[in-house]
């Protein structure tokens, strides 16, 4: 999906690149003014595609999380990337609608759209790092040291009663969270592991399997450190994404009513 919307960006771009690049009085006397000005077949068009893509993925994205809306179908964390998409390349499509030009109440519309996109990449950021079932459900801690602790039974059983091996795993077990120096010493240790796994003479499967469980428990561990504040930020990142995203929407409205008001009805 991100390779679609470079690609649909790149087009409309290299498309209306002699238009856009033009100084604004100069548009005017531009052979396909009438095509590319904000209230023309196809500047016109983009804006509407846009604020569509933009209005369909929130309420797609909303009805599934908070009333279940064709949960039979497809998996919360699938629509999220959908939801992503839509809002991410709608407004590019009102971006070329404007022709790079903003004013008046529509500049404000324009930078709490800006202010959406940029919170929806770090929101993202916050989510990925919540762990979540494979239906897209976020898991308490519990359940996600239960998992750890499943991890570790198998690193158990995989290292077939191989004390030098579970020795230098056990000691850094109930370590949490990240400095320099907890990374060089995990450094250290999965050198030592891989050697100790090369050395005891078990099969390269098994050893490449061992080494799988070793990195998932350190990534369940390190999940555990830090999911109390990633789910703090997530609870404050709704708090500054939702009134933006209300603000634009709002303006849309009004932009939109104001234009049907004034006789720009495109195909209609």
């Amino acid at each position: 999906m991100l390779f679609t919307g470079i690609l649909v960006t790149l087009y409309i771009a290299k498309t209306g690149y002699s238009y856009y690049t033009l100084p604004l009085e100069e548009r005017f006397y531009h052979p396909r003014y009438d095509w590319f000005k904000p209230s023309g077949l196809f500047g016109q068009g983009i804006g509407i595609l846009g604020t569509l893509m933009i209005l369909f993925g929130v309420s797609i994205y909303i009805l599934r999380k908070r009333y279940g809306f064709l949960k039979r179908f497809i998996r919360l964390k699938y629509l999220l990337e959908f939801h992503i998409f839509l809002c991410s390349l709608g407004p590019v499509l009102i971006l070329f609608h404007t022709t790079f030009k903003f004013g008046g109440i529509v500049s404000i519309a324009f930078w709490s759209m800006v202010a959406v996109v940029l919170s929806g990449i770090i929101g993202r950021y916050i989510y990925i790092q919540i762990p979540r079932t494979i239906e897209g459900r976020e898991l308490t801690l519990q359940e996600v040291k239960s998992r750890q602790e499943d991890l570790f039974e198998s690193i158990k059983k995989a290292s077939q009663g191989n004390e030098s091996i579970m020795n230098l795993i056990i000691p850094d077990h109930s370590e949490r969270g990240f400095s320099l120096f907890n990374w060089i010493k995990e450094f250290q240790r999965n050198r030592k592991i891989k050697t100790a796994l090369i050395n005891s003479g078990m099969e390269i499967n098994e050893v490449n399997h061992m080494r799988q469980l070793i990195q998932e428990e350190a990534n369940m561990k390190s999940k555990i450190g830090r999911l109390a504040q990633m789910q703090k930020l997530f609870q404050y990142w709704h708090v500054a994404h939702l009134p933006f995203a209300l603000i634009m929407v709002l303006i849309v409205v009004i932009h939109v009513a104001v234009t049907l008001a004034l006789g720009f009805k495109w195909i209609f």
